[in-house]
């Protein structure tokens, strides 16, 4: 099943992608791809969602292979469409945003449905509605504005750490 939810967005990029100006949204892509691998990091011993291999075991065998190919695949997608057809004007720019959040917490759905995906720790599908919006405009504003969006990002990162009341003794 993951396997058919990359190719489903492989072809997206191919089709609705911004190729010519990859490398403008390159520094986005790279925010989200190390915001990602922050969280496989440093809640290593706490995940809040953790991915459950389906008939493509052999080559997507754990959660690990898996986030690790949503990130290249996936949030490269994501970036060129997202990025690439961002609209003007406040209205559709709010909309744009909100059809991203949908389609990306249609898939989370999904994948729990079908055991794809299970949540933990306290996380469930109303943190990850949350954390979407924060994903959509976190990127945009990275795009126009790189030093924002990490001080953002750092105080959702604050905000979450203490809503879930993680502590430093889960690092390693």
């Amino acid at each position: 099943m993951h396997t058919l939810l990359f190719t489903a967005f492989l072809l997206a990029a191919v089709k609705w992608g911004d190729w010519k100006n990859w490398r403008n949204y390159y520094p986005t892509f790279l925010f989200f791809l190390v915001g990602d691998l922050l969280y496989q990091f440093l809640l290593y011993n706490k995940s809040m969602w953790l991915f459950q291999p389906s008939f493509d075991h052999r080559y997507l065998p754990n959660h690990t292979i898996i986030a690790l190919v949503k990130m290249v695949i996936r949030y490269w997608a994501t970036v060129l469409i997202f990025l690439g057809r961002f609209p003007d004007g406040k209205v559709k720019k709010a909309l744009w945003i909100s059809l991203w959040v949908f389609i990306y917490i249609s898939i989370e759905c999904l994948a729990l449905k079908t055991g794809l995906m299970t949540h933990h720790n306290g996380w469930n599908i109303f943190w990850s509605l949350y954390f979407d919006i924060v994903i959509f405009v976190v990127l945009y504003v990275h795009y126009k504005n790189p030093l924002l969006a990490w001080i953002l990002s750092f105080m959702n990162l604050l905000f979450l750490w203490n809503i879930f009341g993680l502590s430093l003794d889960i690092l390693k």
